[in-house]
């Protein structure tokens, strides 16, 4: 990877940033870009206006960088992410991730929209990533080693930090939102998954497919983060639901989940 465009961006960024550690970094994907209740904004950044990471391209990806308070809390929230099918490359689907690493941030939210497999799940359920599955095969610490990003084999037994994701059930069960534990399988997309293929994901353990948060977990956890996963099921995934899928279906879940999201969300901040 070009470590110029981190390099570019961490250099955009007030050094009110860096002025001390985040208690909590979000990365906010599809639909939950208004999903946050905050105190205090103390900086808001559309990437447009970024150096190295562009404006969102997805609909439903707010494209903001905010810093808030919260419960007492500091909080960087990237309100939009990258993905690997926009055919930008792995800098910036990790370069929220990579400058959280620079202010030391301890711990990363990831969040997503999925599809859903497992047929226990309904849209509008919300599942706390405990694994994934990889689909893709690729790597975004492939490359050159940089021996900040952590070591050259990172173990990835556990990727996912068990007492976030029993925080996580906790803020659900006092929002009173509905919450179990699931494996994430991720494909590269754009395009969505065929039914003899969910059979298959089924078939390895997996309870729902999307298109990023690997990478960014990976990525995360070879840098010593404590990553929390929590995926908001949209839709249910080609072959489990006769419907044609459609990201406007992916838009008006997220939507329609917004109340959910954004107590859920506070509850967990509230936690950290």
């Amino acid at each position: 990877m070009n470590l110029k465009t981190f390099d570019e961006t961490a250099g955009y960024l007030p050094d009110l940033c860096f002025s001390r550690p985040p208690d909590l970094g979000i990365i906010l994907g599809s639909g939950w870009g208004d999903a946050l209740l905050m105190d205090e904004v103390i900086v808001r950044i559309p990437y447009a206006d970024m150096p190295g990471l562009g404006a969102s391209t997805v609909k439903g990806h707010a494209g903001e960088f905010i810093m808030f308070n919260s419960h007492s809390k500091r909080i960087v929230a990237w309100c939009g992410r990258r993905h690997y099918y926009e055919g930008i490359g792995w800098e910036q689907v990790v370069l929220p991730v990579e400058i959280l690493r620079r202010m030391c941030c301890p711990s990363i939210l990831l969040t997503n929209a999925s599809g859903g497999i497992n047929p226990a799940l309904k849209p509008g359920d919300f599942v706390v990533i405990r694994d994934h599955i990889n689909l893709t095969g690729l790597s975004p610490l492939i490359g050159a080693y940089v021996q900040e990003w952590g070591e050259r084999f990172p173990d990835m037994t556990e990727v996912y930090n068990r007492h976030l994701a029993e925080m996580l059930h906790a803020a659900a069960h006092t929002s009173q939102v509905r919450a179990m534990d699931g494996v994430y399988a991720y494909a590269f997309g754009p395009c969505y998954e065929t039914p003899a293929e969910i059979r298959a994901y089924k078939a390895q353990g997996a309870d729902v497919v999307g298109m990023s948060t690997v990478p960014e977990a990976v990525f995360a956890k070879a840098c010593g983060m404590k990553v929390a996963g929590l995926s908001l099921v949209s839709n249910m995934a080609a072959g489990i639901s006769m419907r044609k899928l459609d990201h406007a279906e992916v838009v008006a879940a997220g939507d329609a989940a917004k109340p959910a999201m954004r107590i859920l969300l506070d509850n967990f901040i509230s936690r950290i």
